[in-house]
C-alpha cells in the first residue's frame, strides 16, 4: 500500500443498529470516496470489548462503556484509502454531539456523548490495533 493509502476501523454502534443508521453511516464513506474492504455484523463479546477499550480501563467511563459497546449488535468495517484515518474522522465528527458540526455523522445524528452512533480508529496506530480484534486478513479484500 503507498504511504498515502490507509486503513482505519468504523464501527457503527448498538445505538446505531437501533436506530437503523447503518446504511447512511456506510453511504457517507462511500461518497467521500472510500473502499470497503472488511464488513460485517456481529455481537461484540466482553473480552473483545475490554481488548478494543483497554486504553481506557481505570477510567470512570470504563465500565458504562463496555456495557454499552456490547448491549447489542454493531456493525464494524475497515475503511482504505488517502488519509483514511484523518479524514473518516472529520465525517464522523467531533465525540461530544453538541461539539459536532452539521453535516457530520455525529452532528446531524447523535445526542449523547456516550452513544454517538460511530466510533474510528483515532490514529493509524489504533487502527493497525483495532483491525484485528473484528477482522482476520483473510476476511479483507
Amino acid at each position: 500500500m503507498p504511504e498515502s493509502i490507509q486503513r482505519t476501523l468504523i464501527l457503527v454502534k448498538p445505538d446505531g443498529v437501533r436506530r437503523a443508521l447503518v446504511g447512511e453511516v456506510i453511504h457517507r464513506f462511500e461518497m467521500k470516496g472510500y473502499q470497503i474492504r472488511g464488513l460485517k455484523m456481529m455481537k461484540l463479546t466482553r473480552e473483545k470489548a475490554e481488548r478494543h477499550y483497554a486504553v481506557h480501563k481505570g477510567k470512570a467511563f470504563y465500565d458504562e462503556l463496555i456495557e454499552f459497546i456490547t448491549s447489542g449488535p454493531l456493525v464494524a468495517m475497515v475503511l482504505e484509502g488517502p488519509g483514511a484515518v484523518a479524514i473518516a474522522r472529520k465525517v464522523m465528527g467531533a465525540t461530544r454531539p453538541h461539539d459536532a458540526e452539521i453535516g457530520t455523522i455525529r452532528g446531524d445524528f447523535a445526542n449523547q456523548t456516550r452513544q454517538n452512533i460511530v466510533h474510528g480508529s483515532d490514529s493509524v496506530e489504533s487502527a493497525q490495533y483495532e483491525i484485528p480484534i473484528y477482522f482476520e486478513e483473510s476476511d479483507l479484500v
